[in-house]
């Protein structure tokens, strides 16, 4: 076997921010082909960590080594472009060692042919060489192709003019064309729609590259990932294999803490007893006993908050919840939304999917009525209180502190009938925790104020919530807190949200925009909708049919009689139909094997990188065998 290339070799590196230890003594490897999902809390050291990575931060302790043949590309939380440029100028503003060749190339191009001085004939050969060694001339166009894919060929259009999706989409394209053998991804889900996602997913499955993704999308953590890094009480912890691997590890190392806790706790009464008898009783003893007893108190306070549920109490909804009545919408003679008609009931839970631009913000604004409508009424029950969680980035009074803000809101909150917690309590149970209160909302993250904007929106006490992408810059442990609050809301409930795995907790009817102007509907969750689209796809693709059989299909006593020779098996599918549950059970033995094989710490990465793709290639295969069982089934009952 081939030795794995390592691209970065961490040793004993720690890193403090505002007098906050983000992690401590952290030591590990980064291997081509290494998917890395890293996770963590909203301010636990995520960017910082990829900061230190690219060198746009230096370590307070230890070293980070890297490979001469590194070539990283990195697509940042919120891409920058030069005020004025063009789609096509956005590739040379990249951040890739390649990109920066081919800006020197043009540059010293452009430079010889103005006669300048400053650059000679000896350069440009020095830089034609590199682009040869690099593939740089493969960039402009690799560039353009990748656009294409994601929807965008108008190269010449003004950056600014682009929403915040097709933004994102640029800022993607121009990462992966630089050829990089490390990718790096901060929040790349944010602002895409689930087409796009899905697109990358592929993308980085098919690929060689080895990437390194901050996202609180766990569909694209479990299906993309071989490898989990978690920040945690500034720790950093590896996990191999996807997402679904580590929730099963990191619930075998909570109760592995868990019960170093109890020891703790057991221990420590023992030494507070003795703490407690008279300076007689102790003499003689350790003197170093009260230190440890310090030690284990601070290990007991360090003990994370846990939250079992999170709910408030509502305003109860009247008869009439909201009505829409031919409500439609258009911009610059373009169809938003065309004419809809809907009456929404109590304890809907609705998602409203569709590729970017194709209405979904505009619909919000309209029921909310943030914007006017073309046409049509909207009629909004008297007892019907909005909470609208927008994309936009309020202002939070950044002179306030956290539980000052709060407070000025709600002293005290109600969580249900006899339930009353402080403003405080309110904050921890949304993970600001006492360090955070007395800190003034300037000095919070980008991911901390939208979580802070989420809570004043909850707080308020609405029966109708609707939420504009919620998921954007969340973190997971934030997550799972509102999707436990979704879940036991009795209001209706309006989400667009790009997380496919938030959709189907929090979701059971689905609005589809298909960018026209109209919206259908569909019952059921997201993952349900996207197999049915899947098989929709399939059917279309099938050839068709004969004229043997489209002659039988408009004489319906020759169907009759083709209909009742189809319900018997042929020779052939008797066979097939013999065989396939062996072929089934066999399937299902390897995925066991497949599964086992995830928590082997001495498999080799690629050997670990063969056994994530067969398990997905085993998944389909059992899928497909076990549809093709009951059709052959049903014929032979019949």
């Amino acid at each position: 076997m081939m030795p794995v290339m390592n691209l970065i070799s961490i040793e004993n590196v720690s890193k403090t921010l505002k007098d906050t230890p983000l992690f401590e003594n952290v030591s590990l490897g980064i291997n081509l082909h290494d998917r890395i999902g890293l996770i963590g809390s909203n301010g636990s050291g995520k960017t910082t960590f990829l900061k230190l990575l690219t060198g746009d931060l230096q370590s307070d302790t230890g070293t980070i080594a890297l490979n001469r043949e590194l070539k990283i590309s990195i697509l940042e939380q919120q891409p920058l472009f030069a005020p004025g440029s063009t789609v096509t100028d956005a590739l040379y503003s990249g951040n890739a060692d390649s990109i920066r060749l081919l800006n020197d190339y043009r540059g010293c191009l452009a430079s010889i042919h103005q006669h300048n001085p400053d650059h000679s004939e000896s350069r440009l050969a020095e830089l034609t060489e590199k682009m040869d060694r690099y593939h740089g001339w493969e960039i402009e166009n690799t560039y353009q192709s990748l656009l294409t894919e994601l929807g965008l060929t108008d190269f010449p259009m003004k950056i600014d003019q682009l929403s915040g999706g097709m933004k994102k989409k640029v800022a993607l394209a121009r990462s992966l064309a630089s050829q990089p053998n490390l990718l790096i991804l901060d929040e790349p889900t944010n602002h895409l729609d689930i087409q796009t996602i899905e697109w990358l997913e592929k993308y980085i499955l098919t690929s060689r590259l080895g990437c390194i993704v901050v996202t609180h999308d766990r569909y694209f953590l479990d299906s993309a990932c071989t490898k989990i890094f978690e920040i945690d009480r500034q720790r950093l912890f590896t996990y191999e294999g996807n997402y679904s691997t580590f929730l099963e590890r990191k619930e075998q190392r909570t109760e592995e803490e868990k019960a170093g806790q109890e020891r703790v706790e057991a221990v420590l009464r023992v030494e507070l007893e003795w703490l407690k008898r008279g300076p007689k009783a102790r003499a003689g003893k350790d003197r170093g006993r009260k230190q440890r007893i310090q030690d284990l108190m601070d290990t007991r306070i360090r003990k994370q908050l846990e939250v079992s549920e999170f709910s408030s109490s509502h305003r109860r909804l009247g008869k009439k919840v909201l009505e829409l009545k031919a409500v439609e919408k258009s911009y610059d003679r373009r169809s938003i939304i065309n004419p809809f008609t809907y009456s929404f009931k109590q304890g809907e839970r609705i998602g409203l999917i569709g590729a970017n631009g194709s209405g979904k913000t505009t619909f919000l604004d309209l029921i909310t009525e943030q914007i006017p409508m073309d046409g049509g009424k909207i009629d909004k029950g008297v007892n019907t209180e909005f909470g609208y969680y927008d994309q936009l980035n309020r202002p939070l009074k950044d002179d306030l502190m956290v539980l000052e803000y709060i407070s000025s809101m709600h002293e005290n909150i109600s969580l249900g009938p006899g339930r009353i917690v402080s403003a405080a309590r309110f904050l921890e149970m949304f993970g600001f925790d006492v360090s955070y209160h007395r800190i003034p909302i300037a000095r919070l993250s980008g991911g901390e104020k939208r979580r802070l904007f989420l809570i004043s929106i909850l707080i308020q006490n609405p029966n109708f919530l609707i939420l504009d992408e919620p998921t954007n810059d969340l973190d997971i442990d934030t997550l799972r807190k509102l999707e436990d609050y979704l879940n036991s809301f009795p209001g209706c409930v309006l989400i667009v949200s790009h997380d496919r795995a938030f959709l189907d907790r929090t979701t059971d009817y689905l609005f589809i925009f298909d960018g026209s102007g109209a919206i259908k509907g569909y019952a059921g969750v997201y993952s349900e909708y996207r197999e049915d689209y899947r098989l929709q796809l399939a059917a279309a693709a099938e050839p068709p049919p004969s004229k043997a059989a489209s002659s039988a299909a408009s004489n319906p006593a020759e169907n009759q009689q083709i209909q009742g020779r189809k319900k018997k098996l042929t020779f052939k599918e008797r066979l097939e139909f013999d065989t396939l549950l062996e072929i089934i059970d066999a399937l299902e033995e390897e995925k066991a094997s497949l599964e086992e094989s995830f928590s082997a710490s001495s498999l080799q990465p690629e050997k670990l990188e063969d056994n994530h793709r067969r398990y997905r290639e085993v998944l389909q295969e059992i899928e497909e065998k076990s549809v093709r069982w009951e059709y052959l089934a049903e014929i032979d009952e019949g």
